[in-house]
């Protein structure tokens, strides 16, 4: 008979957090950043551009921000419309995100490195008012129509300039004349796209709750774990803020409890370490290729002002793990675990004296309950079983835009599937091992690619690695293994083969392997399986 503890229930199958719950404010009528405001601080710096050292202060920053909201209402865009926000970290970033939200308006952030033809089509059926991008893309945003808006790269720009005429009307307007329109809760404040839990990207739709339970219930709750002060903390802004993770942590949260955020505009190896000796920059969220970059220069820099370095978006290997604790014994390491659809709310990791669990992303984050379920049978399971997570609470999205069959297989009884292959541990420590798209059916056994690149690493002269599914007409599926070599090496298809073939299973067997310069990643970090199967596929 399974036994049955505080957080977990074997009659439902229900975990719940071992943290104790979080009232989240009951007023209807309440927009995020009205409640970020209420929040009061001894912040100084809010925000800081990395290279050229321009800066917001916590004084200036509400004044912008109404500012800004104002001078949206005079160029028309009013509650329900859509604003864009194309850009790379920028200090007018976070401004602009929070003077449109301020006003009703709905925030849809894309990665401006994406194509033209990408970004046409997820603004399909958006009723988008305004854009705000960089000089370099804004006869592209023109041409689809949408009134644009070019935005500086620092506060050290030149006003007189046409080309930034519309942003120096908008940061000079009356911020008395900001409008106050009644905003639900369960208003729309952003739409950010995400490849789901089921591969082809759709519109998440984020409330103004759906904020509002992630600055608690993930920023705020985290900092209340700490003795020191949050507005003594300095951020390092490297993660794009068009993301998820970037956009709840970096742009949202942080600005409640007072800490600095230095921005970086361009993620540099050289601008990464600049930053974190000029600023003393205490606090670093990254993602696995941001992490090893740190770890490969940290050399003999100054770098004994970080705290906590967390890593987040996808899983970290054991061997990153390691390296980056046998490089900076001294510094706190914590991963976490979140998704669009989640607001990135789920789990956090929290070290103590006596329970450091570095290959956990955590513990489910306060308020928030977990189902593990078989994949096969949807049999839920008890902890050290693995199995496809689901997750319930604040943070699960309102939906998916114009898509209610993907929002129905997604979201089934308020449980939202979130297609990761995860487990609990007997403390109550989560792991995710895989996506449940990914897996190889190779033979009728699965594979988890994440173990394959986990000991592939762990070979000298692979500098980086991914595994991937091909299709087979005997097996189904083959595991191929992307290897990117060191400088200078010589190694040989066979040699990897023949690596693998003395650590893993038969059936786990890399069965071909394919050279490549690079492995292409999100910019959150997550490797692009689909793309290196077309490659694969070209290359045998």
């Amino acid at each position: 008979m399974r036994k049955s503890c505080d957080w977990f229930s074997s009659e439902t199958g229900i975990y719940k957090s071992k943290h104790m719950s979080i009232e989240l404010p009951s007023d209807p009528f309440l927009d995020v950043v009205s409640f970020i405001f209420s929040h009061t601080h001894q912040g100084v710096s809010a925000f800081v551009d990395s290279s050229s050292g321009s800066s917001i202060t916590y004084t200036e920053l509400q004044d912008l921000v109404k500012s800004v909201a104002s001078g949206l209402h005079e160029f028309g865009i009013s509650q329900g419309q859509v604003v864009l926000i194309l850009l790379p970290n920028n200090i007018y970033f976070p401004i602009i995100y929070l003077a449109a939200l301020s006003i009703g308006a709905i925030v849809t952030a894309l990665n401006p490195l994406s194509s033209f033809a990408e970004i046409n089509k997820q603004l399909t059926d958006l009723n988008v008012g305004i854009a705000f991008t960089l000089p370099l893309y804004l006869e592209n945003i023109k041409q689809m129509g949408i009134r644009s808006v070019a935005v500086p790269e620092n506060r050290d720009f030149d006003s007189s300039l046409l080309e930034f005429s519309c942003f120096n009307r908008l940061l000079l307007s009356n911020p008395k004349l900001t409008p106050k329109p009644i905003i639900n809760q369960e208003d729309t404040a952003a739409l950010l796209f995400s490849s789901g839990t089921t591969g082809l990207s759709k519109g998440v739709i984020i409330t103004h709750g759906n904020l509002i339970a992630t600055v608690e219930l993930f920023v705020r709750f985290e900092a209340s774990q700490y003795e020191n002060p949050a507005w003594e903390n300095v951020y390092l802004a490297a993660v794009p803020m068009f993301h998820v993770y970037g956009l709840a942590l970096l742009v949202t949260g942080l600005v409640s409890l007072g800490s600095t955020i230095v921005v970086m505009r361009r993620f540099s190896e050289e601008e990464m370490i600049r930053a974190i000796e000029r600023y003393r920059v205490t606090h670093f969220p990254t993602v696995p290729p941001i992490l090893s970059a740190l770890i490969r220069v940290k050399g003999d820099h100054d770098l004994g002002c970080l705290k906590q370095v967390s890593c987040g978006a996808t899983p970290v290997i054991k061997k990153l793990i390691q390296d980056f604790l046998q490089s900076f014994p001294k510094v706190d390491f914590i991963q976490g675990y979140g998704l669009t659809e989640t607001t990135a709310v789920g789990t956090r990791g929290f070290n103590t004296k006596n329970i450091r669990k570095y290959n956990s992303v955590g513990l489910l984050a306060p308020n928030m309950e977990a189902k593990v379920v078989d994949c096969n049978t949807g049999v839920c399971l008890p902890p050290g079983n693995s199995g496809e997570l689901l997750l319930r609470g604040p943070g699960i999205m309102k939906g998916y835009l114009n898509n209610a069959d993907a929002t129905a297989s997604t979201i089934k009884d308020g449980w939202l599937h979130t297609g990761d292959i995860a487990h609990f541990d007997q403390d109550g420590f989560l792991y995710i091992s895989d996506r449940l798209k990914d897996m190889i059916k190779y033979k009728g056994f699965q594979v988890a690619p994440a173990d394959l690149e986990a000991v592939l690493i762990s070979l000298p002269e692979i500098l980086d690695v991914a595994v991937t599914g091909v299709m087979d007409e005997e097996a189904g599926e083959i595991p191929v293994a992307f290897v990117v070599k060191r400088p200078g090496s010589a190694l040989s298809s066979a040699d990897v083969i023949d690596y693998m073939s003395n650590k893993v299973a038969p059936y786990k067997k890399v069965r071909k392997v394919v050279f490549a310069n690079s492995i292409p990643r999100s910019a959150a970090g997550k490797i692009l399986r689909s793309q290196l199967r077309s490659y694969g596929i070209s290359k045998m």
